[in-house]
């Protein structure tokens, strides 16, 4: 008898044809996930676990991915991550259609599901939702990094940043800060008189000193030219045409030394033609 090997210690080729395969089966039956475009969604990990005591025995729909999978026969475990958490799913045959657990166990680590149960709590204190109903929203054709390892390369990291938000979800904390961030300095400028405008990204010269700037040819024009490095010149052309407070969140581009110490390439410029 052959010698029967997880998929997650096939060699990665091998992995990514299984997935395809088992996609190409669904489609076969009619029920291809990536034709699903819609899930409503009642409530989040988040919620569930912060009011479980009001909301024990209830029933939620919820969507996210699954993390890991673990169990077998008629009864399994798996870890949903949404966009705010994680939460456990108990998948028993007992309680839904026999056919939608056995399809269910085929659903990989990377799947996107949504799921429907009451939510309880397991004899080890887990908050935990039974699921009765699941549907696949999304295949996931390549498999996450090993969970034990997790994501460790830094150039994987910041080259396939979905990867590292995937197995990583603290560093969306980042973007949180960062939108947060922007959000006050433009109610800072907002109350100052500010009013924020958009300049140009592609510049016929150079503006930022000894930057050295990215060059691309514009087809239409015929001509060379640049992508902005400073966003200051046009903001003091507004000035001269009577626009007495102007300020601009822009996206700059320029090609210092590539670390990841280097400088952020998106800034708020504000140009006041007084001090306040």
């Amino acid at each position: 008898m052959a010698k029967f090997t997880p998929q997650s210690e096939l060699p990665l080729a091998d992995q990514m044809q299984v997935r395809r395969e088992k996609l190409e089966a669904l489609r076969a039956e009619g029920m291809d996930p990536f034709h699903q475009t819609k899930f409503d969604v009642n409530a989040t990990s988040a919620q569930i676990k912060e009011r479980f005591d009001d909301l024990e025995g209830q029933t939620f729909s919820l969507a996210g991915r699954i993390m890991s999978k673990r169990g077998m026969g008629k009864v399994l475990f798996c870890d949903l991550q949404d966009n705010a958490g994680r939460i456990q799913l108990y998948v028993k045959i007992d309680e839904m259609e026999e056919t939608s657990f056995q399809r269910f166990k085929k659903y990989d680590i990377g799947d996107i599901v949504g799921v429907t149960g009451p939510v309880f709590r397991t004899q080890r204190g887990e908050i935990s939702l039974r699921v009765q109903e699941a549907t696949l929203l999304s295949k996931s054709l390549l498999p996450l990094p090993e969970k034990f390892h997790g994501l460790t390369d830094r150039e994987i990291r910041y080259r396939q940043r979905y990867v590292d938000l995937i197995v990583n979800p603290e560093v969306k904390e980042t973007f949180a800060k960062r939108s947060q961030i922007l959000r006050e300095l433009r109610s800072f400028l907002d109350g100052k008189g500010f009013l924020e405008v958009d300049t140009p990204i592609l510049t016929p010269f150079e503006i930022g000193a000894s930057a050295r700037p990215f060059v691309t040819h514009h087809n239409t024009l015929d001509m060379d030219m640049v992508l902005r490095i400073e966003t200051e010149l046009y903001l003091k052309r507004l000035v001269v045409g009577g626009m007495d407070w102007a300020a601009s969140s822009a996206t700059r581009a320029w090609t210092p030394n590539t670390t990841r110490s280097s400088p952020p390439s998106s800034s708020t410029r504000p140009t006041p033609t007084t001090t306040a």
